[in-house]
This record gives C-alpha cells, sequence and structure tokens, in this order.
C-alpha cells in the first residue's frame, strides 16, 4: 500500500540555490508515477531493479533544474535494500549527509516519512532540504504479473489521508 504522490511545485523552493542533490525513494514515487503513466512497476529481465517511468522522470526533473542553472546529482544506489528512503540504515544516512554536505539543497522524491529521513540525517542546517511530493492518500493496488516478468500495479482505490506537518522546533 505504497503512497499515492503528486508533484510538488518545486520551483520557489530551489530559487537562489545553485546546487542541488536529489534524492529518490524508489517505491511510493516510483508506483504512483508507473500507475498514472499506465507503465509497468517492475520490468526485471528489461531493466533490471530500475522502473521506466521513474528513470525518465528523474532525468526530466534533473534537466529541468540545470535548464534553471542549478547544478544537480543524484544520489542514488544500485542496492534493493537501499531504494525505500524511510527505511535506510544508518551507514546510508551518514553516506547521504556527507555527500549532502556539498550541496545547497536536497530535493527529496518521496513521503513526507522519507523527507524526514533526510532532515533527520544532516546534522546541519547549511543544507536545505525540499519535499518534491506531496501525497494524494494510499493506493490500494492490485498487482498483476504479465509476460516477460512484468509486475503492474492496478489501482483499485486511493484512500485519503491527513499528515499534519511537526512544528519546527524552537
Amino acid at each position: 500500500m505504497p503512497f499515492y504522490l503528486k508533484e510538488a511545485d518545486i520551483l520557489p523552493e530551489v530559487a537562489g540555490l545553485r546546487s542541488v542533490l536529489v534524492v529518490p525513494c524508489r517505491f511510493c514515487h516510483a508506483a504512483s508515477l508507473a500507475v498514472k503513466e499506465n507503465k509497468p512497476y517492475f520490468e526485471p529481465l528489461r531493466r533490471l531493479l530500475r522502473k521506466e517511468a521513474y528513470e525518465s522522470y528523474i532525468q526530466d526533473l534533473k534537466n529541468r533544474l540545470e535548464r534553471e542553472g542549478i547544478e544537480t546529482e543524484v544520489f542514488d544506489s544500485k542496492l534493493l535494500h537501499q531504494f525505500v528512503a524511510c527505511m535506510w540504515t544508518e551507514r546510508r544516512r551518514r553516506a547521504f549527509a556527507r555527500r549532502a554536505s556539498r550541496f545547497d539543497g536536497v530535493l527529496v522524491l518521496g513521503c513526507e516519512a522519507a523527507v524526514e529521513t533526510m532532515r533527520n540525517a544532516l546534522d546541519t542546517a547549511d543544507c536545505r532540504v525540499i519535499g518534491g511530493m506531496e501525497e494524494e492518500g494510499i493506493m490500494n493496488v492490485v498487482p498483476t504479473v504479465g509476460f516477460p516478468a512484468k509486475l503492474s500495479l492496478a489501482v483499485t482505490g486511493i484512500s485519503p489521508v491527513k499528515l499534519e506537518k511537526p512544528e519546527p522546533a524552537s
């Protein structure tokens, strides 16, 4: 039951930044894009662990930011257990913090839990953490397997979720 996410308006948030580290969570947002674009979520024989709709989205976003004059890199992993950002290990969080220290901002492509994970991993206020997605609800999905080894998701409903954003510490 992944979150159903939509793209947030990030241009006002990244205005004035020179560099941004893009941090994709490859679960909820990737599932949302696959559903929206009616593409398979997972095709291990064709793309191994990569999702076509999501990879295209990340590249388009990177290009859009670079056209705005913002240097971008993607904090990525080829390991399956690193795909869900809100469940990163301490080692992965430390690696992220070291890499993020070279950037003015971090753009998180995931739910609020992923955004909070990135905020908690950073030990500095010098790097702005920006949520690139907004939650619309939780998807009720029925997975279907097609040939050859294609996993698609059919949405049977979206349950609304109201998330309270935590108040900043004073």
